[in-house]
């Protein structure tokens, strides 16, 4: 399947769709088969990529077509991320912020015993979450500098 004859699935697809989950999906991958459009690939990534849309079998209808289409998204962005190094926008932070939440608790129950232990977790959970925000958004815009954004 061609990146243009996926582009033009899709859109079929998101004029039909009526579920707001199943409309994000098929935005999604427009959004991203939109960004590989732009970008300066040779052409054997090009053919890699397409290569890989196929074996999604994206044509296929199932019985679940959210759940196929959302495993089939996770699939492909999986495949940009171990392959060209490619991201979606706002990939960094919503892991850095995941991380910093997790990291916040045991920095609160640690570090922060001085106050009642559940604001002492609060501060945790806040002051983490802030750090992984402030750190993914710097990685998400090195990966933009570098055009790994699609």
């Amino acid at each position: 399947m061609t990146l243009k004859t996926a582009h033009n699935h899709f859109k079929s697809l998101l004029s039909k769709a009526s579920k707001k989950s199943d409309i994000k999906v098929y935005q999604e991958f427009i959004q991203i088969i939109t960004g590989l459009e732009n970008k300066n690939l040779s052409e054997a990534e090009i053919q890699s990529i397409e290569k890989e849309l196929d074996t999604l079998n994206l044509n296929s209808t199932g019985i679940n077509n959210k759940r196929f289409f959302n495993q089939a998204l996770k699939q492909f962005k999986k495949y940009l991320k171990d392959t060209y190094s490619f991201t979606t926008k706002g990939y960094y932070t919503s892991i850095g912020i995941g991380l910093g939440s997790s990291f916040g608790v045991l920095f609160g129950i640690v570090f922060l015993r001085g106050f009642e232990r559940s604001l002492g977790i609060s501060l945790g959970i806040s002051l983490g979450m802030l750090i992984g925000l402030i750190v993914g958004y710097h990685m998400d815009l090195q990966a933009k500098v570098s055009g790994k954004i699609v």
